[in-house]
C-alpha cells in the first residue's frame, strides 16, 4: 500500500497510513489528499507529532481574491498545506452556494438577500476582494466546490442556513466523505450526523475539559471528530491535553486577535512568529487563520512550509 511521505530536514519524519499529503509537481500546490473516509480519520488522529497544515477562515481572502472562492482557495494551496472553512448558503431555489453573509454587498456586487435570489441570478454577480474590488470572480456551488476539493484540501463546512442533515446529504451525493468536514454547533447535531453517515467527520467544539464527558454520552466515537476549541486562549490549558488523550487534534481560531495585529502592523514580523509559534507550545494543532499565506510564512518550522521535501513510499 503507499503512503506519501513527508520528510523535514528539521523535524521529524511524518506519514499517513492509507493517506496522502502531495505536492504538485506541475504547480507546486500543497494538496492535502486523504483518498477515503478512513484516510481523513487518520489525518486528524493526535499521534504527539506535529501536524503539517492550517485551517483557512473562508479560503484565506487577499487583494483580487475574495472569500469563498476556488481560485483563492487554489492560492493559498500554493503557500501552504491548508483546510478550507467555507460558509454553504441556501438560494431562493435551494441551491446551496458558498456566501459567508445573508446579504449580498459586502463581497459581490448585488444587493439585498442571497435567499431572495436564484443561483441563476447570482451567477451574474462578480465577488469582491478585501478591499471591496471587484473581481472577475463569481459565485460558486457548494457541490462544485466539493467536486473540486477531491484530492486537494479538505473542506470544513459551516453552517450558516444549511441544516447538517443537508450538508451531510450533499457530501453524500458527491461522494466527497474523503474531503471534507461538517460543522456541528451541538452534540444533538453530532448524533444526528453519525446516525446518517458514519463515514462522515465534524468539527465539533468544545472549550472545556467538563464538556468532554458530556460529548461521550452521544457515542460518536472521537475518532469522528475534530475539536475547535475557541478563537483564544482558554482559561484551562488542561483542555488540550485531555482531547489529546482522546486522539483528537485541537483547532484555535486566530482570526480576531493575531491575525489582525499582523495585519495592523503593530508588531515586528519576529515578534508576531514568536506569538503565533507559541500557541503550539500550550497544545495547539492547528490554527484558522484569516491570513494563512503570511502566518504560513511564519510557522513553517513547526507546521506548513513549502520546504518540505516529498517522497513515495512502499509498505
Amino acid at each position: 500500500m503507499k503512503s506519501i511521505v513527508i520528510i523535514s530536514t528539521l523535524f521529524h519524519v511524518i506519514f499517513f497510513y492509507n493517506t496522502a499529503i502531495c505536492q504538485s509537481e506541475k504547480n507546486s500546490s500543497h494538496y492535502i489528499d486523504a483518498k477515503t473516509p478512513e484516510g481523513l480519520k487518520q489525518i486528524f488522529r493526535y499521534t504527539g507529532k506535529s501536524t503539517s497544515f492550517l485551517s483557512s477562515h473562508r479560503g484565506g481572502p487577499e487583494k483580487n481574491l475574495p472569500e469563498n472562492c476556488i481560485a483563492t482557495f487554489e492560492n493559498t494551496l500554493n503557500y501552504t498545506y491548508s483546510l478550507m472553512e467555507i460558509d454553504p448558503r441556501y438560494t431562493k431555489d435551494s441551491v446551496i452556494v458558498i456566501f459567508h453573509d445573508p446579504v449580498l454587498q459586502r463581497t459581490s456586487t448585488g444587493e439585498g438577500k442571497v435567499t431572495d435570489f436564484t443561483y441563476e441570478e447570482l451567477k451574474q454577480l462578480k465577488l469582491k476582494d478585501v478591499e471591496g474590488n471587484v473581481t472577475s470572480h463569481h459565485v460558486a456551488t457548494l457541490e462544485g466546490v466539493l467536486n473540486w476539493a477531491k484530492g486537494k484540501t479538505i473542506l470544513v463546512l459551516d453552517k450558516k442556513d444549511v441544516p447538517i442533515a443537508e450538508r451531510v446529504r450533499m457530501i453524500e451525493k458527491c461522494h466527497a466523505e474523503a474531503c471534507a468536514i461538517v460543522m456541528a454547533y451541538n452534540y444533538e447535531e453530532a448524533k444526528q450526523c453519525y446516525q446518517m453517515n458514519k463515514n462522515i467527520m465534524m468539527q465539533i467544539f468544545i472549550r472545556h475539559p467538563s464538556q468532554i464527558a458530556e460529548f461521550e454520552k452521544t457515542d460518536v466515537p472521537w475518532e469522528n471528530v475534530v475539536v475547535f476549541v475557541a478563537h483564544q486562549l482558554p482559561d484551562d490549558l488542561s483542555v488540550f491535553d485531555k482531547l489529546h488523550q482522546k486522539g483528537v487534534l485541537c483547532i484555535l481560531g486566530t482570526s480576531r486577535n493575531l491575525d489582525l495585529e499582523m495585519l495592523q502592523g503593530k508588531y515586528t514580523a519576529e515578534e508576531m512568529q514568536k506569538k503565533y509559534t507559541a500557541l503550539y507550545d500550550t497544545g495547539v494543532d492547528i490554527l484558522e487563520t484569516d491570513i494563512p499565506v503570511e502566518v504560513s510564512k511564519l510557522v513553517h518550522k513547526r507546521r506548513s512550509s513549502k520546504k518540505f521535501v516529498i517522497e513515495q513510499a512502499q509498505y
